[in-house]
């Protein structure tokens, strides 16, 4: 067995280690991230220094529409814990921004909307 055969299955193609996508980190320096979070592109260009491999562009170019984590995560053929380091690397480079749902306590009550929508068209 070469050691080119060893890094590549028949099945399922090249055999990677999730740490190695990481750089050996398991968890996010960041806020950890919800599954509900959504997640979008900032628009910001890459900086040069930012070292952005394959599954980071990937995850990239999903967040170029909204898109909560868990639909990214399933997006991805990588564990949950890998695609949350990913992200919070692209957070770090200013890239992707979460945007945190609003608890359901602090939405507005429907009722009151009503009455400004009549008042508004009242006008």
């Amino acid at each position: 067995m070469t050691a080119k055969d060893r890094w590549l299955d028949g099945e399922a193609g090249p055999v990677v280690r999730p740490y190695t996508l990481t750089r050996g980190r398991t968890r996010p320096r960041g806020d950890s991230l919800d599954l509900i979070v959504v997640l979008e592109a900032t628009g910001v260009p890459e900086r040069r220094r930012a070292r952005l491999g394959p599954e980071h562009r990937r995850l990239l170019a999903l967040c170029r529409r909204p898109i909560t984590f868990a639909d990214l995560a399933s997006e991805v053929d990588l564990p949950i814990g890998v695609v949350r380091v990913l992200v919070d690397d692209l957070r770090d480079e200013n890239l992707v921004r979460a945007l945190k749902p609003t608890p359901a306590g602090d939405a507005p009550d429907e009722l009151v909307l009503r009455k400004l929508l009549h008042g508004l068209r009242a006008l």
